[in-house]
C-alpha cells in the first residue's frame, strides 16, 4: 500500500468512527484541543522563563 492509499484508508475510519460514535468521537476532539492548549502554556512558560 503506498502513502495515498493509506492517506485515504485513514480519512475513511476518522469519518466511520465520527458517525458510529459521535460523543467518544466529542471527547476525542476536546481532549486533543485540551492538549494542545496545555503544551502552548507549558511553551509559554518555557519562553517566558528563557526571557529571565
Amino acid at each position: 500500500m503506498n502513502k495515498k492509499n493509506l492517506r485515504y484508508v485513514a480519512i475513511a475510519f476518522v469519518i466511520f468512527y465520527l458517525l458510529s460514535s459521535p460523543t467518544a468521537a466529542a471527547h476525542v476532539v476536546n481532549n486533543a484541543i485540551s492538549q494542545l492548549g496545555n503544551a502552548g502554556s507549558q511553551l509559554s512558560s518555557f519562553v517566558n522563563a528563557l526571557g529571565t
